[in-house]
C-alpha cells in the first residue's frame, strides 16, 4: 500500500481548492509549538472567563477536525466520507466533566449515536471516554484500592448504570461500542471495568472494545492476558490499538513522583509494540476483533501485509482501520478504495464543550515527530498538482 499512500489525488479527491488551502494554513499553525502552547493557554483562559470563542474556532480548526455541534449537523460529513467507502465513528467529545448532569448528558449522547448507527450503514461503532461518564478523581480512587466513601460508592454505582445502559442498547441493536483509554493512573480502573463489560456482552459477537495505548511498555503483556482470559470465558476479545495520547503528561508525572516512566523511552519501542499487538490480534482474528487506530503509514502497510499472509480478506468484519477526521486522508482513502474497513473518528459537540479535545489534539500533533510536516507536504503536493493540471 505504500505507493497508494503517496496518491494525493485520491487522498484529497473530495476536497475543494479552498478547503485544501485552509487545511494548509491550519497545519502550519498547529505545527508551531510556540503557537500551540500560547493558543492553548489563551483558550483555556477564555473558557474559564466564559469569553466567546465560537466565532474564531467554528470556521477554522473546529470545522476541519469536527463534524458539527450535534448529530444532525454531522450528516454532511457522514455522507461525504461514505461516498468514498469510509465510515464514521461519531465521538461526542466531552472531557473532564465534573457533575452527574454532564455525565448523564454524555451517556445520552452516546446512546443517541448508537440509535443513529442503526439507521445509517455508514456508522459502524459508537464510542465513549470514561472521564465523560465519571469524575477523574473517582476513577483515581477506584484504581488506588482505597475504600470508597458512601457518596463515592453511589457515584461508582451511577457510573456502572451509565455504561451498562450503553452496552445493553449496543447489545439490543448490534452496534459495537469502543471505550477510549485514559492516563495510566486511572487506566487500571478502566481496564477492570471494560473487562467486566466484555465478559458480560461479548458472548455472541465482539461488542465492547477496550483501547490499548501501545506506548505503555506493559500493554503487550496485558493484551496477551486479556486474549487468554476471554478465551477462558468463551467470549470475544476486542481491541482498539493506538500509540497513545498523553506522552508528555505521563513523563512529567513520573518524574515529579520519582516513578519509572510507564511509557517506552523512544518511538522505536512504541512502534515495535504497536505492530506486534497488531500481529497478535490478527493471529487470533477468529475470536479477536481489532481496530487499528493509527496515522502511521508503515504500521498500516505492515497490517495489510499481515492480513494477506494470514489469508484475511480486506473486508473481514473483525479488522478495521481508523484515523481522525481531518488527518491522514492519504491513508484512509487508499485503504477504503482497496476494500478495507476504514473509519474516521468524527468528534462533535458544542464548540465550548469540544475545546479541551481540540487543545489536546493540537498538543499531541506538536509532540508527534513528523506528523504535521507530513500533512503539509502532501497538501502542498496536491495544490501543485492541481495548479499544473490547470496550466
Amino acid at each position: 500500500m505504500r505507493e497508494q499512500f503517496e496518491d494525493t489525488r485520491l487522498a484529497f479527491s473530495d476536497r475543494s481548492d479552498r478547503e485544501l488551502k485552509k487545511a494548509y494554513w491550519l497545519f502550519r499553525l498547529v505545527g508551531s509549538p510556540w503557537l500551540v502552547r500560547t493558543g492553548s493557554v489563551l483558550l483555556r483562559t477564555a473558557l474559564w472567563l466564559r469569553l466567546p470563542v465560537s466565532w474564531a474556532l467554528k470556521p477554522t480548526i473546529f470545522s476541519h477536525f469536527c463534524g458539527g455541534e450535534d448529530i444532525p449537523s454531522c450528516q454532511g460529513t457522514i455522507d461525504r466520507l461514505g461516498r468514498s467507502g469510509i465510515r464514521t465513528i461519531l465521538d461526542y467529545s466531552a472531557e473532564g466533566k465534573k457533575d452527574d448532569a454532564d455525565f448523564d448528558g454524555t451517556a445520552a449522547q452516546v446512546m443517541a449515536t448508537i440509535r443513529k448507527a442503526v439507521e445509517d450503514p455508514h456508522i459502524p461503532y459508537a464510542v465513549f471516554k470514561p472521564t465523560g461518564m465519571a469524575r477523574f478523581g473517582l476513577l483515581e480512587k477506584m484504581q488506588s484500592g482505597k475504600p470508597l466513601s458512601g457518596s463515592e460508592g453511589a457515584e461508582r454505582d451511577r457510573l456502572l448504570e451509565r455504561v451498562h445502559g450503553i452496552c445493553r442498547l449496543a447489545a439490543e441493536t448490534g452496534v459495537p461500542v469502543m471505550v477510549d483509554a485514559e492516563e495510566s493512573w486511572i487506566q487500571g480502573a478502566v481496564d477492570r471495568l471494560v473487562e467486566e463489560l466484555m465478559f458480560a456482552y461479548n458472548r455472541r459477537s465482539p461488542l465492547v472494545f477496550t483501547t490499548l495505548q501501545m506506548y505503555r511498555h506493559d500493554r503487550l503483556q496485558y493484551l496477551r492476558e486479556v486474549v487468554e482470559r476471554c478465551r477462558e470465558q468463551r467470549v470475544y476479545a476486542a481491541f482498539k490499538l493506538v500509540r497513545g495520547a498523553y506522552m508528555e503528561k505521563e513523563r512529567i508525572r513520573a518524574g515529579e513522583l520519582g516513578l519509572p516512566s510507564p511509557i517506552y523511552p523512544d518511538k522505536v519501542g512504541t512502534d515495535r509494540a504497536f505492530d506486534e499487538a497488531t500481529r497478535i490480534c490478527l493471529d487470533n482474528h477468529r475470536n479477536v476483533a481489532v481496530c487499528i487506530g493509527t496515522h502511521n503509514e508503515k504500521s498500516c502497510d505492515l497490517a495489510v501485509l499481515a492480513m494477506k499472509e494470514r489469508g484475511i480478506p480486506p473486508g473481514h468484519p473483525h479488522v478495521s482501520f481508523a484515523q481522525l477526521l481531518g488527518m491522514s486522508d492519504h491513508i484512509s482513502y487508499p485503504l477504503a478504495s482497496a476494500g478495507y474497513n476504514v473509519c474516521k473518528y468524527v468528534p462533535y459537540g458544542p464548540v465550548r464543550t469540544v475545546v479541551p479535545y481540540l487543545v489536546r489534539r493540537a498538543e499531541e500533533n506538536t509532540s508527534v515527530a513528523g506528523q504535521t510536516s507530513r500533512e503539509l507536504d502532501l497538501i502542498r503536493r496536491e495544490i501543485r498538482r492541481r495548479r499544473s493540471r490547470e496550466a
